[in-house]
């Protein structure tokens, strides 16, 4: 009995202590936001000049140049730039993630019950009040989903924080894409809310470039109707090395094809200007991040280097010269990848001066902003930082060379002092910091944010999700969808299927006989996944599907195990170049998808739809073939199963 008093004893004394450091990390943080939140001032003033009324950002009784809708925005940028600080500039340099609450409040302190989510969420990032009033921020990317209601609360409410600052200068609140299927942090975030449409590979596929400047058009109107103006895509990459993780972001491996669909999805979300109902877009990776050595991602220690064994440099260009730039997308994202001795020094894009000051600026004529990834100068609690080729160097010297090398924004960090210490020690000017600077207002102004950043709560739900947007996402998910092989479909109404690997299954069961005992079957109805390598080395890791392209031996056998034995359809999710021969050779049709519903695929499976999509990259064979091919040359596989370009219908 002893024993067990002095247990209970140690668990009281346990959970005494662990409310108590609860307690005080949750007074902690709440100090922390009041502390921040009491130095705003109040939200501005509003003036009315013969009948018209104007947002007294500053709050100081008069209307400034900056504030006045009628000026150039050239003469409102120059304004506001001569009222700043060397702080609210430095501020300015800097965009990086930020949560929403379930109520559509900022992220601020902690709050009870958490998700998973929440929790993470709350260890990885700061304060909203301290970035926006302390450090001076006004770009953040939101990486939250919740109801359209919740996230257009969430601006207003930023918005109303920024406005109570000093100049009450307005957030640009920014997103990774949210139409797709999936959610891969880093990548993609899957919003239930908005409508589904299939990944850039599978809009590519379409060949449809009205098709892909109309999802634009929709994305845009979703995305300002919560108060997003900043999308962080698309991805002009070339995917032309078929291990690399995120060939499902790219429009393929064809340098033509990937030009104009970029061209096409530029246009859609800025329109052939960046005004008031544009999203801005931040193109994205100069030069090319596709040629990765041996297919590994630059997100990872192991995966730094972007060799070209094809001197296919310019190649890999293109599809911004031909595409991004002649719809003048409004920014531009350089890669983590070293472009191995293509340069004068093997340092990551973003540190490089040649690629960027060089050939984007220079050359190219590039004058919009030029933001790093995320993640390149400091320590996060997602890891060490990605400063791949200047590891040596400290913070501050990164970022004095990423400012020297023609960065002008700073993507996943947080640190303005670092540039106000570069400053007050002569080494970074304030005119160039007035350049950066001047490029991000420029975008603002264009997009209206300072005119009015506010979102219509109850009109966000009328436009995210609605019916004409979601029925337009099943068209293109349906157009999408490429027929490899055909000997069964479609398939006749009424017949027996056996179902494996699809979500709701109900939507079969509108068109066929769906059984659960497989020998009843007389059709093999089989969805899987395109192979990869799991690790889990790096936290990121979890959300990156690179590696093999083949599947083992056990998932070949369970895939074999169920098309050898009856007639069968096997569909493939092909976020890249899976190797498909002998599933080819036995199923007795093959399909693949880049993103689709039940509803979609079942009404191409019986005939209501027909599968339209076209390859925009090359299917190989076997695995022998892609560790034969070059990581920065195109249509290099030898003997591919499928060629790029090849698609049947019925």
């Amino acid at each position: 009995m002893k024993i067990i008093k002095s247990i209970f004893k140690g668990l009281i004394v346990i959970i005494m202590m662990l409310f108590l450091m609860l307690a005080g990390y949750y007074f902690y943080k709440s100090y922390n936001s009041w502390s921040n939140l009491r130095l705003l001032g109040e939200k501005a003033l509003v003036i009315e000049i013969n009948g018209n009324i104007y947002r007294d950002l500053n709050k100081n009784g008069k209307l400034d140049i900056y504030e006045n809708p009628t000026e150039t925005i050239s003469n409102r940028v120059e304004d506001l730039i001569s009222q700043m600080t060397v702080e609210e500039k430095a501020g300015t340099m800097f965009i990086t993630m930020t949560g929403i609450r379930p109520n559509g409040n900022p992220f601020e302190k902690p709050f009870f019950p958490m998700s998973f989510e929440d929790v993470m969420f709350n260890r990885i990032l700061r304060p909203t009040s301290d970035m926006i009033v302390v450090k001076k921020m006004n770009s953040f990317n939101i990486i939250d989903s919740y109801q359209p209601e919740i996230m257009a609360t969430y601006n207003n409410k930023i918005q109303l924080m920024s406005e109570k600052t000093r100049l009450g200068i307005p957030v640009t609140i920014a997103t990774d894409p949210r139409h797709g299927s999936e959610s891969n942090p880093g990548a993609t975030i899957y919003t239930s809310s908005f409508s589904s449409w299939p990944s850039p590979l599978g809009l590519a596929a379409t060949r449809d470039r009205a098709l892909v400047k109309e999802f634009g058009d929709i994305a845009r109107q979703e995305y300002r109707a919560i108060g997003i103006t900043l999308g962080l895509h698309p991805m002009a990459d070339l995917a032309t090395e078929p291990r690399w993780a995120r060939v499902g972001g790219t429009f393929g491996e064809d340098a033509n094809l990937v030009s104009e669909m970029t061209k096409a999805y530029v246009l859609g979300f800025q329109g052939d200007s960046l005004n008031h109902q544009s999203v801005a877009t931040m193109t994205k990776h100069f030069s090319g991040a596709g040629p990765q050595k041996n297919g590994e991602d630059a997100h990872f220690p192991y995966g730094t280097e972007q060799v070209y064994p094809g001197n296919n440099f310019n190649y890999h260009i293109i599809p911004f010269t031909e595409g991004a730039f002649p719809a003048k997308t409004a920014q531009i994202m350089p890669y983590y990848g070293v472009p191995i001795d293509q340069t004068n020094e093997n340092v990551a894009f973003g540190f490089n001066s040649q690629i960027i000051n060089d050939i984007l600026r220079d050359s190219l004529g590039f004058d919009g902003v030029v933001c790093t990834d995320w993640n390149i100068i400091s320590k996060g609690a997602l890891g060490e930082p990605r400063a791949w080729g200047v590891e040596n160097l400290t913070e501050l010297q990164r970022v004095k060379k990423a400012i020297d090398a023609g960065c002008d924004q700073f993507g996943g960090e947080n640190s303005p002092e670092l540039i106000v210490e570069l400053y007050k020690t002569g080494e970074i000017s304030e005119e160039r910091i007035n350049q950066s600077v001047k490029r991000i207002l420029r975008d603002k102004f264009k997009l209206g944010l300072f005119d009015n950043p506010y979102v219509d709560i109850k009109k966000s739900k009328q436009i995210v999700g609605n019916n004409d947007f979601r029925k337009k996402g099943e068209i293109a998910q349906a157009k999408s969808t490429i027929l490899l092989k055909n000997n069964l479909l479609p398939l006749q109404k009424g017949m027996k299927i056996f179902i494996k690997g699809v979500k709701d299954v109900s939507e079969y069961e509108k068109f066929g006989q769906v059984v659960e005992d497989f020998n009843d079957a007389e059709i093999v109805l089989l969805k899987i996944n395109t192979p990869f390598d799991p690790r889990d080395d790096y936290f990121l890791e979890m959300f990156f599907r690179q590696g093999r392209l083949f599947y083992n031996e056990d998932e070949k056998n369970e895939i074999m195990g169920l098309i050898k034995q009856k007639p069968s359809v096997v569909i493939v999710n092909l976020e890249r170049p899976a190797i498909l021969t002998e599933i080819s050779e036995e199923a007795g049709a093959l399909l693949v998808e880049f993103g689709i519903s039940d509803k979609v695929l079942s009404s191409l499976i019986f005939g209501e739809l027909k599968p339209e999509g076209k390859l925009p990259i090359q299917l190989p064979s076997t695995w022998e073939s892609i560790l034969n091919q070059k990581e920065d040359m195109p249509f290099d596989l030898e003997n591919p199963l499928f060629p790029f370009g090849f698609g049947l219908s019925y």
